[in-house]
């Protein structure tokens, strides 16, 4: 059973949430997931230039960034603007999606994705080989109590990918994926959550 309570959050400490620039599979509309072939079209080299002038380059401490390559790409950008080392981290990857990887982004159905009329229905759901929602869930869950042990007093930049930003998003607030409206995340967009002072979801 999943149990979910409040958030009790860090006074003023944010974790910034940036998603990759526009990759070239991002332009042929095809499943990515943990492909790695994926790299940053001039468009998302261009996006990704755009976000550091918009991170309070003071505040930010420490950037951390998906191991996967065009989002490696992006966060290059932003250390580069901000004077920051990147430092990877493998659970800000993107969803995995199976055997579906490298497909049309039409062969992503309901019954494989979760995910209907903009609406998460079934977070358990997953494609052969891949994760579910719930699995994507627990595993940002991970880095957010690892970021939470770093010794960083200031904010901090996660460089990673829509499906990831969007459990970030929830974990944070202390909200299932279950129900959750699955909204827009496009290409070099910024977000910004405060993560929980102590773990608040358990898993049991």
């Amino acid at each position: 059973m999943l149990t979910f309570v409040s958030a009790v959050h860090n006074d003023g400490r944010r974790l910034w949430l940036v998603r990759h620039g526009e990759s070239t599979w991002n332009g042929l509309g095809l499943i990515q997931g943990h492909a790695d072939g994926p790299v940053l079209t001039e468009k998302g080299r261009s996006q990704s230039l755009d976000v550091a002038p918009h991170l309070p380059s003071g505040a930010v401490e420490a950037i951390y960034t998906s191991d996967l390559g065009r989002a490696q790409e992006t966060a290059a950008f932003v250390g580069s603007a901000l004077g920051l080392p990147v430092n990877s981290h493998g659970a800000l990857r993107e969803r995995c999606f199976g055997v579906l990887e490298g497909r049309p982004l039409s062969e992503l159905d309901s019954a494989r994705s979760g995910i209907r009329d903009q609406k998460v229905i079934d977070a358990t759901a997953r494609p052969v080989g891949g994760e579910s929602l719930d699995d994507l869930y627990w595993r940002v869950g991970r880095f957010v109590e690892w970021l939470r042990d770093q010794a960083h007093s200031g904010d901090v930049v996660a460089v990673t990918h829509g499906g990831t930003i969007r459990a970030l998003r929830a974990y944070c607030a202390g909200e299932p994926m279950l129900g959750r409206r699955w909204d827009e995340v496009p290409n070099g967009s910024l977000w910004n959550v405060r993560p929980p002072a102590v773990a608040h979801a358990t898993n049991c």
